[in-house]
């Protein structure tokens, strides 16, 4: 199931979709991420939208093979090897992305009504700051203290390695953040067309 979940994980998607069907390597543009927020600034929001659907699910697949193989292993922890396999991917050398929606579509698969909370703290963080990786990282963190209500010790254990690793892979982004160059949604509190 571990190896599964590492290979559904490791599903490039936005490097494969940009690939295919525009013939972009996405990771020489942009960002030069291959996640899902890279996509969209690269390739519009049709693609965005597609990969983004893509990394939430294999999370969730991942997730939901314990079901499947009718096996006694926490969920959450196999799905855990779907974040590995998104940002440590073997069909693309090891460079992947940041984890978030993959890490999202775990939640979905093991506790849906904390996903759609999730979603809406997400939402509401990317309107109020426009920056998705601001979104990204309090966004987690919030998930990692809300998890404390459910009283589940493994859901908050992972929470919080999860929040760590997230905030980690957003280095880069947190110099951005500092400096007042990170990148801002075309949407969002105080957007003007103007804006670039």
């Amino acid at each position: 199931m571990f190896v599964i979940a590492y290979l559904l994980g490791s599903i490039p998607s936005g490097v494969w979709i940009g690939k295919i069907f525009f013939n972009e390597d996405i990771r020489e543009h942009g960002s030069g991420n291959s996640g899902t927020t890279n996509t969209f600034r690269v390739l519009g929001k049709k693609a965005g939208t597609t990969v983004l659907v893509m990394d939430i699910l294999k999370g969730t697949i991942a997730t939901l093979l314990p079901l499947l193989f009718q096996s006694d292993i926490n969920p959450i922890l196999v799905g855990v090897a779907a974040v590995m396999g998104h940002t440590f991917p073997i069909f693309a050398k090891f460079k992947g992305g940041k984890a978030v929606a993959t890490s999202a579509g775990i939640l979905l698969g093991y506790h849906p009504l904390f996903f759609c909370i999730a979603v809406a703290i997400f939402l509401s963080l990317l309107y109020l700051t426009r920056m998705v990786s601001v979104a990204s990282m309090l966004g987690i963190t919030l998930v990692f203290l809300l998890s404390f209500l459910f009283k589940d010790w493994i859901l908050t254990t992972v929470a919080g390695v999860l929040m760590v690793f997230v905030i980690l892979r957003h280095r880069a982004n947190i110099k951005r953040i500092i400096n007042g160059t990170e990148n801002k949604v075309p949407f969002g509190l105080g957007y003007q067309k103007s804006d670039k």
